[in-house]
């Protein structure tokens, strides 16, 4: 795997486990456009990695991610982006990377994981969060439809009853309620979690390899198939979402540090 490909994400090596660090430069590692294009990638080059049997994915502190970033959805709003098109085959991508990996995949939820934040967190196969770590979807809360897999794998997880809660407010939910009710792996506290997520990683790739990666792909299945015949609805009703006055309110909200005055349309 070559490293250098990669300006956003921080890729090393600790014996047989392969660690890519989220590091876009934004505040709290939000999601720029250089690192989406990087997360497009960057699963199917870890999956043909031949030095690695496990993949951690970690974010670089005090955050996992914020999620997308505020300054790139501006541009979008005043027509400076690229287009939705390209950008939707690139949360295929993501997507399905993730998803066809058959190497393990552990979150390590170092700090808060929001929007796209969360959903990478959310589809990796096991998801370890320190403590104090918060999860959420807040796409409603910025005009748009979670189109990016939240609202695929949150009512997976925890029912959908819970997650339409989640989803339909954004309210974030703190990582040892989100053990509790198997949102996620595990909550460790902070000066056990580096230490419980090498262990954990190390364990796997001891393992047998080919049961593993078999066990993976079988348990994905039903997910696969889920996000197969659901995602592309999904993601454009996101892109249609961008197009409403909403979307551009919240956005303009947060640039000048107001509440947003939604008008329903």
């Amino acid at each position: 795997m070559d490293f250098e490909r990669y300006q956003s994400i921080a890729c090393s090596r600790r014996g047989r486990v392969l660690t890519l660090r989220l590091n876009s430069g934004e505040p709290l590692n939000a999601v720029s456009q250089e690192l989406h294009h990087e997360l497009g990638r960057v699963f199917y080059d870890a999956a043909d990695d031949p030095d690695s049997d496990v993949i951690v994915l970690t974010g670089t502190d005090p955050a996992f991610s914020a999620g997308g970033d505020v300054n790139w959805l501006a541009r979008q709003v005043r027509g400076e982006g690229e287009s939705f098109v390209t950008e939707s085959r690139t949360m295929r991508a993501i997507v399905h990377g993730l998803l066809d990996c058959p190497k393990p995949v552990v979150a390590a939820v170092n700090g808060d994981a929001f929007g796209i934040g969360a959903s990478l967190a959310l589809l990796c196969d096991i998801v370890i969060a320190v403590d104090t770590a918060r999860f959420a979807d807040p796409h409603v809360r910025l005009g748009l439809s979670a189109g990016d897999g939240g609202a695929l794998i949150w009512p997976q997880l925890i029912g959908f009853a819970k997650a339409k809660h989640y989803l339909l407010t954004g309210e974030p939910i703190g990582a040892i309620e989100a053990e509790r009710i198997n949102l996620i792996t595990f909550a460790k506290p902070a000066d056990e979690f580096q230490a419980f997520v090498d262990t954990y990683a190390d364990r796997l790739a001891r393992g047998a390899q080919t049961a593993i990666r078999y066990t993976k792909s079988t348990t994905n299945l039903a997910l696969r198939e889920l996000f197969n015949s659901v995602f592309e609805a999904g993601v454009a009703y996101e892109g249609q979402s961008r197009e409403t006055d909403d979307f551009r309110e919240a956005v303009s909200a947060f640039m000048e540090k107001r509440k947003p005055n939604f008008g329903g349309r």
